[in-house]
């Protein structure tokens, strides 16, 4: 058979929102069915103008509507279409006489879509076949001649002239063919004798058109009857059987026989039950031919152990007997133990004591002997355990110390398991919370704390947060921040800091003053809210840092007045000399104080220079006669701070040898007090004048004496005035800005006598002298900081097993059933001995062994125990003798359990029940009298007396009752024939029968006995219509009614009973019920429309004997809207790149609903906010586009939710989620989480030690978003970057490469950048500042005085001296820096332990007491001086000290250790004593006149300004941030002797290594020192200077 091809139409539709080239087309092909798989229908890309290169590229395939099969496939290569799937028309269309398949070809862009219809065609395929291969027909032996008995038609699946056309009977003597339209009857030709032949095989062949011819058949049996004379035997009266629970359905339990002497009609047995309930009836069923007795649904023996049934045998004519099965159902292990909670304590106190009981568990297994017995147990590592109680009771008990912070809730899993074969098991979890008890103070995260702040912060700045963490829960965990009372300097604490309770958060109350402190500790305390609450304590110490907002104070020279600080510049002072020194101090401190000096203007710009870091003053250049005497300088004073502040002096210099030189040095401003001076020096030259020539030759003599001694130069130890600091810029921390100890030459001129030393005002007239200014208590500089100690408390606990007691005891009581709800059955507190008012606190309650209905309450106020449901002992127990119900009582704290039996007794309830209201039984009216017809038995639900104990029957003309009583004392009857029948006289007899109980009063039921004379069977039943039709609406209920077909029999009794059956159909049996009585046709299945539209049937009507007509039922379906829009994802690009333009396609839907006409049309549409949305297409197919620009790190995935509802009514709809992927491009760089990092490390440090980590995020995914750490090239102190930090590439840890030196180098930074592996790669950076802090690693450096070597550094003290008198100063510096830096002075060893002490901070020694006579002379002191780090260094110096006036005081001076190079300077100093004691007498008259005019003159007395020496840093302690540990400058009084001519100052080792000592100084020629000195006998050879240190 060949392919035929149609074009049938095309279009092209455009769509106005996007636009698609959507070209349709049908096309059909005609083929046959059953076509082998591959076959080619045609060529589709050819027919319908395709171009068959393009078919792959636009993905072009087969498709169909909804969830249709697909059976062709599309060859991409060629075009071809071909067969994909066996294609069967009779399984696709049935009996329609056209079938068409219908796909589609879908191609996309742009997309097309074809309709392809295939036609198939029929071949003969298919036999004629019958319903049954063997047809039974009964035909009474006196059938007359003539008489048509119908036969089922035979089926052929084709169509056409495939299907059957004739039929062939085999030869036979009795029967001949009849064919009709629709019809095929046996008709008999000849009667029938039963004697001679009972049965007759005849074989009936059905044949069709086709070529070759194919045919079917079927045998028909003819069995010829006779008449109905005896009743059905059992072969037992009782049958009994063994049953396994859980038996498979259909397990045949046991078959019954019973056998009837007749034959054919006559003697067919069925088989049926009889009066049994309804519950036993669901769970068996009988084989009405076999009585074969099978399970229908699934036993369980813990619900009924045994089930007895009665079972009818009944022959064709009602002749029916009865029999009793008794099945016995054998228990399995089928039940898993069941686990009930009966009591649980939760939450449970974290300070039980273990053997706690917490909860009560309860196991029950419903299975018997073995398999109800249970094991518990639980999982391991939880401190729980089960301790087993009375029977099937656990107690739940603690085994160890409970801890909320460690385990908050415990999921406790209970296991029990049976010891059935094999066993089972079952689990029940039991959550468990700990409740928390306030066990745990709040712990801060460090142990203390720093703030670091600058100096005038504004009040309210944050300054530092603490945070303390308490594992408690709640309010015992709730953690509240307070500052604990306390002082600083004299304030309260609350003062200076306040914490914000909630946060932690330290603020500053005030602004802070670097210069007044520097630091402070406060504690703060973190409490719990619990009760009582708990706290701890962390010290927080704060740290103020400088900022430069003092301007330098200029000490010297004085700031300018009425009087003008003058120096004298000796004439012949060469270039490099110095001749004064500026020396200023700034009350801040580090680089804020380093102080610089500056020349802004000058007389004589090129002959004076300053030294820009020391203050000196030096001549550039020699003096010469040329430069103006008079030289006024102004200097300018900066510190380094940002910005810088600066002050300003003047300096006004003589360039002369004396001061008589300057006659006019009155233009120059001076004191009124110099006046009086000026007076006594000129007086005193007049008189030198007047005896000058008078003693000239004396004079000369005297000076020619002279130059033969060595003249000194004072080289060294002429000290400027000490650093002085104002009250107001007092130097808290004893940070000073005088760097340095320095050495001058002192030029004295040849006239000096009284003017080698200028006496001016102090530098600040509000200045107290020394002895005032050190008047401050020794608390004035005590520790304000205490260390708090805290011990932690401890707890006793003693843990107590508790022993549940169990007390178990049975009560029973007797009570009748159907006693109303809340009756009192008994008092069962007084009953078992309990306290009644304890059985509310012990939870007392009801309970029962299998957790069935509690049928019994308790009564907590009166402890009565009473009827909570209704009892029916029928339901119950139903023909037991015995009905009890086994509850339980429970008691807790302790556990008791007390079973209760409560026996309920029968009452008459129950009415004696026949199984029907009817008992119908047909006798032929030729029945021999005394004949037996066995009636079924009343049921009664009582038992005993309540039971049926006798029937009665109506009185009538025919029957009489015959009661038998069985076994066990069931009763049942039978009617027995009195009287032979007559159908002609009477055909029905309706007869009472009534079933009395013993009860009182007395109960009855009654059955009406319905009995029919039969007659012979001679009629066929007529249907009322030759065809039926009826239309039904698709998916109609279950039981609906289609139509009722109708057909009537003229015969009476079994003869006319006509019974209804379906012919030869296929699925239609499960679709629809027939009814056999009644002929009603009601659905049985689901009719669904779109399956199948219309459905036809034939029904035939059969009466008693066999006869049988026949009639066609046509159904027509009508659609409803019962299927909801299908939406197919046809294409999806997946994933979509987040940079595809607005507009693209991503996917194709298509939409389909298998209803009709307006049902089917559907609407689509997304839910908002999403990128997307759908464009129509042709037909049901959809575009699914992108509406806006997509961005993955924003949203990586779109859930897309397609709705489609169609226009029926109620509308329908569903949905269906396209989960689309967003594709990632490398669009963003690594981001660091701050903008810069910090860390902080100790210097010291390990090589390899961690500093921090550094972490930058990339939202790009996988490569894109991976994140490699590298440091950048740099130079950190010229070196490169890598050889102080690495950067781990993986985690950004960056770690330390060398050990750091906080002497050396405080911080430094570096660059961090972050790449991801995107291609390009992007990348960030990240500057990390690393802080290096100080260890106390370096041991206190003694400047002053120098380390013991050659010389002995020694200080000179009055014998005046008073009680707290300065002497001397020890003076150290340390390399480190903060406390580690804080030094302190003790004197460990001493001469006079009582004569001298040390300031511990500022290292000034002073007397305790005043001098005596009695203290040696030479003292020596060993000073050690210690740091403030963690481990405190120290270092130690010698000091040694001779009290005396002066120096001619002490010749045993040489005891004390001196350089060699002093000789040379003493020979010098006996040989001037000599000459002056030979020439004494000659010039007495003139020293006594001198002396007489000098003592009119005032003494003077230096009072002030005679300071310490500044700090001095040797290069390699230089303070590298200007912390130095110089804590204060201070005045001096010196005092000076009445004959101090020779010992006014003290000549001492250079503070300086590379300063030569003072007796290296004098090895100077003698003409170094022409003509100095001639006229001053005031000044002796011999100069001290009183140093201070």
């Amino acid at each position: 058979m060949g392919i035929t091809r149609f074009l049938i139409h095309g279009c092209v539709v455009v769509s106005m929102l996007l636009s698609f080239n959507c070209a349709t087309g049908d096309i059909s092909y005609s083929f046959p069915e059953e076509m082998k798989g591959g076959t080619v229908i045609g060529n589709i890309a050819k027919d319908l103008g395709l171009e068959t290169s393009k078919l792959s590229t636009r993905k072009a395939r087969i498709d169909v509507e909804g969830g249709d099969e697909r059976f062709c496939d599309l060859n991409v290569h060629n075009g071809d279409l071909t067969v994909a799937d066996r294609i069967d028309r009779e399984g696709l269309c049935g009996d329609k006489a056209a079938c068409v398949l219908k796909q589609e070809l879908m191609l996309e862009s742009p997309l097309e879509l074809h309709r392809i219809n295939l036609h198939i065609q029929d071949v003969n395929d298919n036999s004629p076949q019958f319903k049954k291969e063997l047809i039974h027909i009964d035909i009474s032996e006196s059938a007359d001649k003539g008489a048509r008995f119908p036969i089922e038609e035979a089926h052929d699946a084709d169509i056409g002239k495939y299907s059957v056309q004739t039929y062939n009977l085999q030869r036979n003597d009795n029967f001949i063919l009849g064919v009709g339209t629709n019809s095929v009857e046996l008709v008999l030709n000849k009667e029938l004798d039963r004697e001679n032949l009972k049965e007759i095989s005849l074989l009936l062949t059905a044949l069709d058109g086709g070529s070759p011819q194919r045919s079917g058949t079927a045998v028909i049996h003819v069995t010829v009857l006779d008449a109905n004379d005896n009743v059905p035997v059992f072969n037992q009266a009782v049958y009994k059987a063994s049953l396994p629970e859980n038996s498979a359905i259909d397990t045949v339990v046991l078959t019954v026989s019973a056998t009837d002497a007749d034959e054919g009609l006559n003697g067919e047995v069925n088989y049926d039950f009889g009066h049994i309930s309804e519950d036993v009836k669901s769970k068996f069923s009988i084989d009405r031919k076999t009585g074969d007795i099978k399970l229908t649904t699934s036993v369980d023996f813990e619900t009924a152990s045994t089930f007895e049934l009665r079972i009818t045998a009944k022959d064709g004519l009602g002749l029916t007997s009865y029999a009793k099965v008794i099945i016995d159902v054998t228990d399995v292990n089928d039940n898993a133990p069941v686990i009930h909670l009966k009591s649980l304590s939760n939450p449970v106190p974290e300070n039980v004591s273990p053997g706690t009981e917490v909860g009560i568990i309860n196991v029950q297994d419903r299975d018997s002997e073995k398999n109800r017995q249970v094991r518990c147990s639980l999982q391991q590592n939880v401190p729980f355990k089960l301790v087993p109680s009375i029977k099937n009771y656990y107690s739940l008990v603690t085994t160890g110390q409970l801890d909320r912070e460690v385990v908050s809730d415990y999921n406790i899993t209970i296991t029990a398991t049976d010891e059935g074969s094999p066993p089972l098991s079952s689990s029940k979890s039991v959550h468990l919370s700990v409740a928390d008890i306030n066990d745990n103070p709040p712990v801060f995260e460090e142990q203390s704390y720093s703030a670091y702040v600058s100096e005038n912060n504004k009040a309210g700045s944050t300054l530092c947060s603490v945070t303390a963490r308490d594992p408690d829960w709640r309010q015992n965990g709730t953690v509240i921040y307070s500052v604990l009372a306390g002082e600083v300097n004299g304030a309260p604490v609350s003062s200076y800091v306040s914490v914000n309770g909630d946060t932690g958060v330290i603020h500053a109350v005030r602004s802070f003053d670097y210069e007044h402190m520097r630091s402070f500790q406060v504690h703060v305390m973190a409490r719990d809210n619990g009760s009582p609450p708990l706290s701890s304590n962390v010290t927080v110490s704060v740290f103020i840092s400088d900022v430069n907002d003092n301007c330098p104070q200029i000490l010297y020279p004085a700031p300018e007045g009425s009087s003008f600080m003058t120096e004298l510049v000796p004439k012949a002072a060469h270039g490099g000399s110095v001749v004064s020194k500026v020396i200023a101090v700034d009350a801040d401190s580090g680089q804020n104080a380093w102080l610089s000096y500056h020349i802004v203007k000058s007389t004589e710009p090129g002959l004076f220079t300053i030294g820009v870091h020391s203050g000196e003053i030096r001549t550039q250049r020699d003096i010469s006669q040329s430069d103006s005497m008079k030289q006024n300088l102004i200097v300018s004073v900066k510190d380094n701070g940002q910005p810088s502040l600066s002050a300003t002096c003047s300096m006004y210099l003589l360039i002369s040898d004396n001061l008589a030189e300057v006659p006019e040095l009155k233009d120059i401003s001076y004191d009124e007090k110099n006046s009086k001076l000026t007076s006594y020096l000129i007086i005193a030259l007049v008189c030198v004048s007047t005896f000058f020539l008078t003693f000239i030759i004396i004079i000369l003599g005297v000076r020619f004496c002279r130059r033969r001694k060595p003249r000194l130069l004072f080289d060294g130890a002429v000290t400027i005035p000490g650093a002085y600091l104002p009250p107001n810029y007092a130097d808290v921390d004893g940070t000073g800005t005088l760097r340095s100890a320095y050495n001058y030459d002192a030029y004295l001129t040849t006239g000096s006598r009284t003017s080698d030393f200028k006496f001016v005002t102090s530098y600040n007239d509000n200045t107290l002298p020394a002895d005032q200014t050190l008047r401050k208590s020794p608390t004035d500089f005590t520790d304000v900081f205490g260390d708090s100690d805290c011990s932690p408390e401890g707890a006793h606990q003693t843990s107590v097993f508790l022993a549940p007691r169990f007390i178990c005891g049975d009560v029973i009581y007797s009570i009748p059933e159907e006693m109303k709800r809340g009756s009192v059955i008994g008092n069962i507190a007084k009953d078992l001995g309990l306290d009644l008012a304890r059985l509310s606190a012990r939870k007392a309650r009801i309970d029962t062994e299998d957790n069935s209905v509690h049928y019994c309450g308790v009564n907590l106020n009166t402890g009565d125990l009473i009827v909570q449901e209704r009892i029916d002992r029928e339901a119950l127990c139903s023909k037991k003798a015995s009905c009890v119900l086994k509850q339980e009582l429970v008691l807790e704290n302790p556990l008791e359990l007390h079973r209760i039996n409560v026996r309920v007794q029968d009452i008459n309830d129950n009415s004696p029940q026949f199984k029907e209201d009817s008992v119908k039984i047909e006798i032929q009216e030729s029945a021999d009298k005394g004949e037996r017809f066995l009636l079924g038995e009343a049921h009664d639900g009582d038992i005993g007396e309540n039971a049926v104990q006798r029937y009665s029957l109506q009185q009538n003309d025919h029957f009489n009752l015959n009661v038998n009583t069985k076994a066990g004392g069931r009763k049942h009857c039978e009617l027995v024939l009195n009287k032979e029948l007559d159908r002609e006289d009477k055909k029905e007899i309706v007869l009472l029968l009534t079933a009395f109980d013993g009860g009182s009063p007395q109960r009855s039921g009654t059955v009406v006995i319905h009995i029919t004379v039969l007659d012979a069977n001679d009629n066929v039943p007529v249907f009322s219509q030759s065809v039926y039709k009826a239309s039904l609406p698709e998916n109609s209920p279950l039981d609906t009614l289609v139509i009722t077909v109708s057909a009537t029999d003229a015969d009476d009794g079994v003869n006319s009973e006509i019974s209804y059956e379906f012919d030869h159909v296929s699925d239609e049996n499960n679709l629809f019920a027939l009814d056999s009585k009644s002929g009603e046709v009601r659905v049985a299945g689901n009719i669904d429309y779109e399956k199948e539209s219309s459905y036809e049937m034939q029904i035939s009507a059969k009466d008693g004997l066999g006869l049988v007509s026949y009639t066609t039922l046509v159904i027509e379906i009508t659609d409803v809207n019962d299927n909801a829009p299908v939406i197919n994802l046809k294409s999806l690009s997946n994933p979509v790149p987040e940079n595809v333009s607005p507009g693209t396609e991503v996917g194709i839907i298509n939409v389909q609903d298998r209803d009709s006409e307006k049902n089917r049309q559907v609407r689509c549409s997304l839910q908002q906010n999403v990128p997307f949305k759908l464009v129509p297409s042709i037909k049901n197919y959809y575009s699914l586009v992108t509406t806006g620009q997509l961005d993955r790190e924003v949203v990586s995935d779109y859930n897309i939710t397609i709705t489609a509802t169609d226009e029926g009514s109620p509308p329908l709809s569903s949905s269906k989620s396209v989960h689309l992927s967003v594709a990632d491009i490398n669009d963003n760089p690594p981001v660091f989480e701050e903008q810069s990092y910090s860390a902080y490390v100790s210097e010291n440090n390990k090589a390899g030690s961690t500093l921090c980590s550094v972490t930058a995020r990339d939202p790009d995914w996988r490569q894109n978003g991976t994140v490699i750490y590298s440091v950048l090239a740099g130079e950190v102190n010229g070196a490169p970057v890598s050889s102080y930090v690495s950067v781990n590439g993986d985690t950004g840890v960056i770690h330390a490469v060398r050990s750091f030196d906080y002497e050396h180098m405080r911080s430094f930074q570096v660059h961090v950048m972050a790449r991801d592996n995107g291609s390009p790669p992007l990348s960030s950076n990240v500057t990390v500042s690393v802080f290096i802090s100080d260890v106390n690693d370096n041991c206190p450096q003694i400047l002053y005085p120098a380390p013991e070597g050659s010389s002995f550094m020694t200080e000179l003290v009055p014998k005046a001296a008073h009680g707290g008198s300065v002497v001397s100063k020890v003076i150290a510096v340390d390399a480190d820096s903060g406390q580690n830096a804080w030094l302190s002075y003790h004197i460990v060893k001493s001469t006079d332990p009582g004569l001298f002490t040390i300031g511990v901070h500022s290292g000034e020694i002073r007397t305790q007491r005043d001098i005596s006579q009695s203290d040696s002379m030479k003292q020596n002191l060993i000073v050690s001086v210690k740091d403030n780090g963690q481990p405190s260094l120290s270092a130690t110096c010698s000091m040694y000290l001779l009290i005396s006036d002066n120096l001619a005081e002490v010749p045993e001076l040489k005891d004390i250790s001196y350089d060699e190079k002093n000789s040379k300077l003493t020979s010098y100093l006996i040989i001037a004593l000599v000459c002056v004691s030979t020439f004494f007498l000659t010039f007495i008259i003139i020293i006594l006149g001198v002396r007489f005019c000098r003592r009119r003159k005032p003494r003077l007395l230096f009072d002030g300004a005679v300071t310490i020496p500044g700090a001095y840093l040797p290069p390699n302690y230089a303070d590298v941030d200007g912390t130095g540990t110089l804590r204060s400058a201070y005045n001096y009084d010196a005092y000076l002797t009445t004959g101090s001519r020779t010992s006014d100052f003290k000549f001492v080792t250079s503070y300086n290594d590379n300063t030569l000592p003072a007796d290296q100084t004098l090895r100077k020629s003698p003409t170094d020192f022409a003509d100095v000195f001639a006229d001053s006998p005031e000044v002796g050879p011999h100069v001290t200077t009183l140093d201070a240190r």
